[in-house]
């Protein structure tokens, strides 16, 4: 980055536990002052001087809700800032599995921008990506790098995680980086993996596999000055009002 060496690590989400079974959860997980693994990580931050991005940690708040929280640590091991999950996954799954994030876990209500040193980054979380209102606020308030840490599932992987992440790489003209876990998980969870970098032009710049692993790339920040003077989509979004057409039915979501 610029004759910069990066000191910045992404890790997926749920990097601290990775279970299904409600009741279980519950009973590991700790609030953050308390958690283990954040001061693992914290002590870690420190000792290899490096900026630490905790895709996500399930961690308690109340005594029967959780938060599905991205913590970004400090060369110094301070937490520089904190995001909650905002879009929780309730889906029906096309092979029967039905999942229900809003049973146990809390949803966040503010958008994060972290100041670095090389840019600042807009933080989310896995689900977060498939709604690009939240991206585009993240780049309009000043982010170039999105983080995307994420357990995404087999099926919907193969069908929308490239094109998903791509978009929100286009159409805000930023990079994307998205650590993921992948593999099969004692839970009999399946995750698709395929950790990935991606250019403010929607190039793949480093992908990984299903099997643990780690991306090591180089970014040049000047790519996104670039992107975003050649097609300038964040200057160009004019504020607009739906009039609905003759004989229309108004829409209420």
């Amino acid at each position: 980055m610029g004759g910069v060496t990066w000191s910045f690590v992404l890790t997926p989400e749920v990097t601290n536990i990775f279970e299904f079974d409600r009741e279980r959860l519950k009973s590991l997980v700790r609030v953050e002052s308390e958690d283990q693994s954040v001061e693992g990580f914290a002590a870690l931050a420190q000792e290899l001087g490096i900026w630490l991005h905790v895709g996500s940690l399930a961690l308690r708040v109340s005594a029967d809700r959780l938060v599905n929280r991205s913590l970004l640590f400090a060369p110094d091991g301070s937490v520089a800032a904190r995001y909650d999950k905002i879009h929780l996954f309730d889906v029906d799954m096309p092979n029967g599995e039905r999942i229900r994030e809003s049973d146990t876990f809390a949803p966040g209500h503010e958008a994060v921008v972290a100041a670095l040193p090389w840019g600042p980054l807009g933080l989310s979380i896995c689900y977060d990506m498939r709604f690009p209102s939240l991206f585009n606020t993240l780049a309009n308030a000043g982010a170039v790098f999105l983080a995307v840490p994420a357990a995404f599932t087999v099926p919907t992987g193969k069908a929308h995680w490239h094109v998903l992440l791509r978009s929100r790489a286009i159409e805000t003209g930023s990079f994307v980086f998205a650590a993921a876990q992948g593999g099969a998980h004692e839970c009999g969870r399946h995750t698709f993996g395929h950790s990935i970098a991606i250019t403010p032009w929607g190039e793949i710049i480093a992908e990984a596999g299903t099997d643990p692993g780690l991306l090591v790339f180089d970014v040049d920040e000047d790519l996104v000055k670039r992107d975003r003077s050649r097609i300038p989509v964040l200057q160009n979004a004019p504020t607009f009002t739906l009039k609905p057409a003759a004989g229309m039915i108004n829409y209420t979501p």
